[in-house]
């Protein structure tokens, strides 16, 4: 299944929320989410910084993949980036192939 690394920005309720259930509560909301959609967690850090949790999760598609964010990004009170992961075995594949490209103004 295809990799994804979420990055996590809490806002205002959502602080409040994390406060009030403790880090452990919002890991299980995020693997009760990911079962939803048949993905799951493969990891969960908190952070100091601009972002306030690093989630690597594994989920069907894209698809699956953005409904998650829009679902997640709807509620307003999380920031999310979505980022898709490559093994290095996918990245051997994209060497192999030979695109045809002409760069701008070339």
């Amino acid at each position: 299944m295809p990799k994804y690394l979420i990055e996590a920005k809490y806002r205002g309720e959502a602080m409040k929320g994390l406060l009030k259930e403790g880090g452990s509560g919002r890991r299980r909301a995020v693997d009760e989410l990911l079962a939803s959609v048949g993905g799951k967690v493969e990891s969960f850090y908190f952070a100091f910084g601009d972002t306030d949790a690093y989630v690597v999760v594994e989920v069907p598609d894209n698809v699956t993949a953005a409904a998650v964010a829009l679902t997640v990004g709807a509620s307003g009170a999380i920031k999310l980036k979505t980022t898709v992961l490559m093994t290095p075995e996918e990245v051997d594949q994209a060497t192999k192939k030979s695109p045809s490209y002409r760069a701008p103004g070339g």
